[in-house]
């Protein structure tokens, strides 16, 4: 992949994050923590309404996208399945009562909530496919384009709000959040109409929908379970806890995405380009092994230096938002770790077993609510980041011996126990507060310590960087 399209699709990334970071403060300032909770459960729910509707058959888009002869076929083939089925799905839910949907996830009675939310659900699952026609086509700026803008609109809704002065309620943050998705798919529907409206005229291709079910079906599964696993925490917390804490939590998941752009970009190429290196015979077991050491060595001094500096966080947030500082590092750690098992599972997919990501993430869901059940209560916030944390490195450690097993035999054993060390040392700085003075010492250690640990990638990129100073 050249250099210009690297930057394309880091640009969705970086820019949605930025935005986030111009978003997070005015949210927290003018908005009740309890509001910034329930918004978090139609999140919650928006993306599992897209796992569970996709079939799995998203994935199997990715996977035979390249090796595809009719490409708006397969599309039209994945896609319409999908669709039909969330419709029907919501349509006789909203018959039986519409105030459910509502009622579930933010405690408030309200029919206007409930059609909203759903339409938010339906809109987000058409633009997951039209997204990977342009994650697929390699046209990473109009991707990119297409995830900044609906944050924008979201800035705008919001301000517009408060300088209005419209009640700042949940509803206007319900409204706000499903403007900004449908701007997504009206962006996406515009930037992919040529590959789309082929597909109109496509038929659907029985024979390939049941090979691409027959990948896919093991990724509904394996889907949930992820889904499980990245939002038992706030499952939990809506149950034990209060929507105070929800939204504490919520916040600090926020800011930990902001700080964790990379892994967005990295996660959007990486499967395609691996995939794209078989399909031309371009593979190669030491590019993986390369990719893997930059990834460890990013992640291992982003959680370094984000504890460092997290001391910053309470300037731009309210009081009542102090505790995110010390909560972040942990929340990082889940996504990192996520990003991490892309690279040492990727055999699984590799030789179609994708019945055993099921299984890892299933393994790893159960762990998150065991911990979550016993933490959250006593913890809080604090418990549900703990049991996220230690339930992605299960889940990492899983698929990274299970694609081992599967594929490729190689040790991981250095990787294992780093990430294990940064998690043990977040985890001591956000229970025991009367030592966090001499935590942070450690923290510096560490940092030192990574120059050692690191140095041959460090190396690599002082060179790059001194070449790209020296041309230019």
């Amino acid at each position: 992949m050249n250099k210009n399209k690297l930057l394309g699709y880091a640009l969705g990334p970086v820019g949605s994050g930025l935005l986030g970071f111009i978003s997070l403060p005015i949210i927290t300032w003018f908005y009740p923590v309890e509001d910034v909770g329930r918004i978090a459960m139609l999140q919650v729910f928006m993306s599992f309404s897209v796992l569970f509707f996709c079939l799995g058959l998203d994935q199997a888009y990715v996977r035979e996208y390249h090796e595809a002869k009719n490409k708006p076929a397969l599309l039209k083939t994945v896609f319409v399945p999908c669709l039909t089925l969330s419709i029907l799905s919501f349509l006789l839910l909203m018959l039986y009562n519409l105030e459910m949907v509502s009622k579930w996830l933010y405690e408030v009675p309200s029919t206007y909530l409930s059609i909203v939310s759903i339409l938010c659900f339906v809109i987000a699952l058409a633009s997951r496919f039209l997204s990977l026609v342009l994650r697929m086509q390699e046209r990473s700026y109009a991707f990119s384009m297409s995830q900044l803008l609906p944050r924008i609109i979201f800035i705008l809704i919001i301000v517009n709000t408060v300088w209005l002065g419209v009640a700042r309620n949940t509803y206007s943050l319900i409204t706000a959040n499903t403007a900004s998705v449908i701007l997504a798919f009206l962006v996406f529907a515009w930037n992919t109409r040529s590959e789309w409206l082929l597909a109109l005229k496509e038929k659907i291709d029985i024979h390939e929908l049941k090979s691409a079910f027959s990948f896919g079906w093991p990724l509904v599964f394996a889907g949930l379970a992820s889904w499980g696993l990245n939002v038992m925490d706030r499952l939990f917390l809506r149950h034990f806890s209060t929507y105070t804490e929800l939204g504490i939590y919520s916040i600090t998941m926020s800011a930990a995405i902001v700080v964790t752009v990379f892994a967005g970009v990295f996660n959007t190429i990486w499967s395609p380009m691996v995939y794209k290196w078989m399909s031309k015979d371009e593979f190669d077991y030491e590019k993986i092994d390369n990719v893997l050491e930059y990834v460890v060595s990013a992640i291992y001094f982003f959680i370094v230096l984000t504890s460092l500096f997290s001391w910053i966080i309470p300037y731009f947030l309210p009081e009542q938002y102090s505790n995110v500082q010390y909560l972040i590092t942990v929340c990082l750690l889940g996504p990192m770790l996520y990003t991490l098992s892309e690279v040492t599972g990727i055999g699984i997919a590799v030789v179609r077993k994708t019945k055993f990501s099921m299984l890892c993430a299933i393994i790893a869901m159960l762990c998150s609510a065991i911990l979550n059940y016993f933490l959250v209560p006593r913890l809080g916030a604090s418990g549900a980041a703990i049991s996220t944390a230690c339930s992605f490195l299960l889940f990492f450690i899983l698929r990274t011996e299970i694609s081992k097993i599967l594929w490729r035999k190689k040790s991981h054993l250095k990787y294992f126990l780093i990430v294990s060390m940064l998690l043990f040392v977040s985890i001591l700085n956000l229970l025991l507060e009367r030592f966090r003075n001499e935590i942070y010492y450690i923290w510096i250690l560490l940092f030192f310590i990574g120059f050692f640990i690191f140095k041959k990638q460090i190396h690599s990129v002082v060179i790059f960087l001194k070449v790209k100073l020296k041309n230019e």
